[in-house]
């Protein structure tokens, strides 16, 4: 490849930059207001379209030099400037700055977290979250072996299609119940805490199978030993912080500069990544670590209001960059796979949470709820998928069948919500505990 300056490829990273965020937000736009779509789906097609295994590679930009002409080279073709991975189709530039993305993004997931849903709701949605993790991991480990695309139950790849497959995506089931005024109710409620310790408890799955993916094939009492070395690490870190959270508050509370309290905010965020990632695990633990710990101060609210404006000029960047490692071609040969992982992601997570939401007080119509609501992926999975693609662990075949399922069960879930719903009909079947009390059903639900 022919060497350019270091201007000329910041120049090319600006125009890449521009075009993306600019598209990305007008096809969230249309999804949001006319489709009535969370914005991420927009965002995927956007990087599914422009990126270089669609059109990118045949869009050539006037008076750029050669092998910078090409808005997003093939790879191994003319003008690819990555130096990632080969299995990573974007430049190096680009890539890194759509992982700071990420942790941005895993960071305001932390910061919205309400810890007091684990009090209140926490029993019946700590075994609502686990149902829905063990059965769709269960299931996508088994159908990545039976396929053939894994060798054994402990193939990394088939620990990674298992660990996509447990994600729940929080941000789009309650924009979703916030919209029909349904986010208070039992039901809920229920699936907002079960989701965020869905998140928690796929957030170690993934921990544990990056580190069996570096590892290579390991032994299940070894895949046990490092499960618990990452469960250990993952709770020290989460106490040492919520030890010390007040403190860091009082310590950006300290600074009066403009901008201060968020940009040091970000700096601790960055450092816990880095840790994270230097012990073995993934950055995005990290950061979803650090905005846990600094949720329950009283600065968390100052600090997601300063953040939404960088959250939303970077994250997009993740979602279309996830789009364009999209291999339309390298797909075809697993479209039957893709297919069945998609039904056994919605079944399980429908079955996996609504069998344990019957045995914690709900009727068969709040479990239902509770089901549904709980089986979008989102950008959970395409999280988990692109650690997955970026540690060799999946092929771009099997990160393609990713994106098919999250697309697919991300859709399912706002066509099928909203009826379960407006359909009226109380969810509960006996009293819920609570931490401490117990709730009764009201005119309302």
């Amino acid at each position: 490849m022919e060497a350019h300056g270091i201007l000329e490829i910041t120049t090319h990273l600006v125009l890449q930059l521009s075009i993306i965020l600019f598209l990305a937000k007008l096809a969230a736009e249309t999804c949001e207001r006319y489709l009535k779509q969370p914005a991420v789906i927009g965002e995927l097609v956007v990087g599914m379209v422009l990126g270089p295994y669609a059109l990118g590679h045949m869009i050539r930009i006037p008076g750029f030099p050669e092998g910078l002409d090409i808005l997003f080279p093939l790879p191994h073709g003319p003008g690819n400037p990555s130096g990632v991975d080969s299995l990573i189709p974007v430049s190096t530039e680009l890539w890194v700055i759509a992982q700071v993305a990420a942790v941005i993004l895993l960071f305001m997931a932390g910061l919205e977290t309400d810890v007091s849903l684990f009090f209140r709701y926490g029993g019946p949605a700590f075994v609502i979250a686990m149902g829905g993790v063990i059965f769709p991991f269960i299931l996508g480990d088994i159908a990545t072996v039976f396929f053939g695309f894994a060798e054994n139950y402990t193939d990394p790849v088939a620990l990674f299609v298992g660990a996509i497959m447990t994600a729940t995506s929080v941000g789009i089931t309650a924009r979703v119940l916030s919209d029909i005024g349904k986010i208070s109710t039992p039901e809920g409620v229920t699936i907002l805490a079960g989701a965020v310790i869905d998140d928690v408890i796929g957030i170690l799955v993934l921990a544990i199978v990056v580190s069996v993916a570096r590892a290579g094939q390991l032994s299940p009492g070894e895949i046990g030993w490092l499960g618990l070395r990452a469960f250990g690490f993952w709770l020290g870190l989460t106490a040492v912080g919520m030890l010390l959270a007040k403190r860091i508050a009082r310590f950006l509370r300290w600074f009066k500069s403009g901008g201060a309290p968020l940009v040091l905010a970000l700096s601790i965020c960055f450092l816990v990544s880095a840790v994270t990632e230097m012990f073995g695990l993934a950055m995005i633990i990290g950061a979803f670590v650090a905005g846990l710990v600094l949720s329950n101060t009283d600065i968390a609210e100052h600090l997601e209001k300063s953040l939404r404006s960088v959250y939303h000029a970077f994250v997009p960047v993740f979602f279309v960059v996830m789009g364009m490692l999209v291999d339309f071609s390298a797909m075809s040969h697993v479209l039957l796979f893709g297919a069945v992982i998609s039904l056994l992601a919605t079944v399980s997570k429908v079955l996996g949470c609504g069998i344990p939401a019957l045995a914690v007080g709900f009727n068969r119509v709040g479990a239902l709820r509770i089901g549904i609501g709980m089986l979008p992926r989102g950008e959970v999975a395409l999280i988990v998928a692109g650690v997955g693609l970026a540690s060799g662990a999946i092929p771009l075949d099997i990160f393609g069948v990713s994106i098919m399922m999250t697309f697919v069960t991300t859709l399912m879930a706002p066509i099928f919500l909203v009826p379960v719903f407006r359909g009226g009909g109380e969810g509960k079947r006996v009293r819920l505990k609570t931490a401490g009390r117990a709730t009764e059903p009201s005119a309302s639900d």
